[in-house]
Order: C-alpha cells, then structure tokens, then sequence
C-alpha cells in the first residue's frame, strides 16, 4: 500500500516507521526541517512516566510504549533515553502529585514515600516546609526528543522511504487520497495519515469542535552554582504540587534545565500565533515554581520556548476516519511518552482497517 503520512512529529515519525517495518511503500511530509523546533514533540526533552492518576489506563500503556521504544532503539542503534526515575511534591491533600500517588498505587506501580525532610536532604533544591511529602518511582525518566526525530529520517530514508522536508501541505483532497504542495507538486496515495499537531485544524477546520488549540512555552534556566550538581543528578520532577501544574526535567543529553507548567497557556485558533517569545515570559513561568523550588527568582533565564498544542476536552487521543484519511491527534502534552507505541497502533489499523478498535487503543480503554 502506498501510504502518506502528513506531519513528522513523533507520531508521524512513529507511523512512518512501523508502516515502513510492515512493507508499506510510505512517504512523510513535514512543512518544516526534521526535528521542527515549531512542533509540539520539536524541543529538546519529553517525560516518559507511569504515574496518571485516575487516568490510570494510561499508565497500565506505558509497558507498551517501553516496548515499542526498546524496538525503535534496536533499529536505531542508539538509545535515546535516560531512565532516572522521577519525583513529585505534594503540596495539598488531593492535589496533581497526591493524585499520581494514588494512580500508582491502585496499579501497583513502584514508588517510595519520602518524608519532606529527607526529601530536602536528598534533593537541595527542594525549599524545606513548603510540601507535605515526596515520592519517587524508578520507572520513568527523559526521552531525547531531536536525537530521535533525527535518527527516524535518517533510518525512513536509509529503508525506502521518501521524506519530504520543508514541504508544506496546503490542501488534502480526503475522497480522492491526494494532496497539495505549497509548491504546487500534488502526492497520491491509497491511504493519508494526518499527524499534524496543533496545524491539524489548518487542513481539517470542521475538526475545530473536538480539538482545542493552545500556545505555551517553557523555560530553559541556569541554577545557582551550588545547585547545579544537584540537578545534574536529579529525577524528573513530574509534579511540583499545589495548582501550579508544573514539571521540571533536568540536564540530559545535552539539553538543560527546563520548567513548564500547565497553568501557562492561552487558546488560539491559530498554531501558528505568537510563536516568538514575549518579555518576562520566562520570569513568569520559573515564578510559578516559587515554592516548591528553594531560591526560584534566582535562576536565571537562558532560553524561552513556545509550542503549540492540540487538547481534547477529557485529554484522550484523538483519531477519526475522513474518506482515505486517518487524522490522529495528541491530548495535550502528554502524548510524547507514547509516540512509538502509537506509530505501531495506528500502522496496524492501516492495514486491517480497525479503527474502533485503534480509537478505544488511542483512549487507553482497552489494553
């Protein structure tokens, strides 16, 4: 089958690769290079975790995921991962972090309870009598998100595909499985997969009732000197408590110390809408984290990032069939961790044409 894949995030990067693996002849078309920094899998590091909260069908995936990543690494020949475990902070009963316990512990997920003030001692950059408790779990950690983005194109090219950079698509024709170039090349194929991001909605506006689309950004940031070997040694802090929705992941292949959190963002209609950083937006997110983080106002700002995001309304995958076209979506910024696994779901429904049973995948109601 000759098959199209539209969008070369990770989960375009995914599909292509397990449609390559299955005999597919695939071509991929991203309008920027590979990896595209504007994209939302394009930055420098993702979480890869067990820890969902009530969601937990989404934690019960993740041994698929490590599955289908152990797979991409084979074929890569390289490891893009850092398995260092993560930590959350529990601020107040029944926060996000108390809530990740909880998911955990109805999985029966490892994880150790650490009283705050051997949580201080153990991670300095803790601020002591801001938090009720921690807990660490070993399963999880960083996924290198260019290496990998660059090793796929590499691998897609080296194994028949065609891979189109910088190549914007500017019209699906969805009955007929064509499309359309901004440089006026038109591509067909038997089947179209639409993995792109927050500019799904660009191609496929009547989608615009189920996906929502969010500009956010992140901060790169220098701790103080004393602090720095604490975080070069650190876990993910996947949650830091309270309403804040922030994560950190430290320094890992190469990439720095980065906050984010899920308080910072604005809708839009459009992904592509105030993509430059503005002033003291860096200073706004790294506040956020004041506490839990000790002495927050003194790291200093080296680099902000914007991204653009699809959400749906419960935070689950996305899929729907639109004439020759499969149009999946991320649920927000969660969707990273799972990216090898879903370019292998969604190649299998491509070739037995499954997609109800692909959506209730994609929702983690079945397994």
């Amino acid at each position: 089958m000759n098959v199209i894949v539209v969008g070369a995030g990770i989960a375009g990067l995914s599909t292509a690769w397990a449609l390559t693996k299955a005999g597919h002849q695939v071509t991929i078309v991203e309008q920027g290079p590979i990896p595209n920094p504007l994209a939302a899998s394009g930055d420098h590091h993702r979480i890869i975790r067990r820890a969902y909260g009530a969601a937990a069908g989404y934690g019960r995936l993740i041994t698929q995921a490590y599955d289908a990543w152990d797979e991409m690494w084979g074929d890569l020949g390289a490891t893009h991962y850092d398995p260092r475990g993560f930590i959350c902070v529990s601020r107040e009963a029944g926060d996000e972090a108390e809530q990740m316990r909880e998911g955990l512990e109805a999985g029966s997920f490892p994880f150790e309870v650490v009283e705050s003030e051997e949580a201080v001692k153990r991670w300095p950059f803790l601020e002591a009598g801001t938090f009720r408790y921690a807990f660490f779990s070993p399963e999880g950690g960083v996924l290198h998100c260019r290496k990998i983005a660059a090793g796929l194109a590499d691998w897609l090219r080296a194994n028949g595909a065609s891979v189109y950079e910088n190549s914007k698509v500017t019209e699906i024709d969805a009955e007929g499985g064509t499309l359309k170039l901004a440089g006026g090349e038109t591509l067909r194929g038997d089947k179209i997969v639409v993995t792109a991001g927050a500019w799904v909605l660009k191609l496929f506006p009547e989608l615009g009732f189920d996906l929502t689309t969010y500009r956010t950004a992140v901060v790169y940031l220098e701790p103080p000197a004393e602090l720095q070997a604490a975080w070069n040694n650190a876990p993910v802090v996947l949650d830091v408590g309270g309403k804040t929705d922030g994560y950190i992941i430290p320094p890992s292949g190469g990439a720095g110390l980065k906050f984010g959190s899920g308080l910072h963002k604005v809708k839009t209609s459009d992904a592509d809408w105030n993509r430059q950083p503005v002033k003291g937006e860096g200073e706004a997110i790294r506040n956020l984290f004041a506490p839990p983080i000790a002495r927050a106002t003194e790291y200093a700002i080296k680099e902000v990032v914007t991204c653009a995001y699809t959400f749906t309304a419960d935070e689950r995958f996305f899929a729907q069939e639109i004439g020759k076209c499969l149009i999946v979506s991320a649920c927000s910024g969660h969707g990273y961790k799972f990216g090898a696994s879903v370019g292998r779901r969604v190649a299998k429904a491509v070739d037995d044409g499954d997609q109800a049973g692909l959506l209730a995948w994609l929702r983690a109601e079945t397994a």
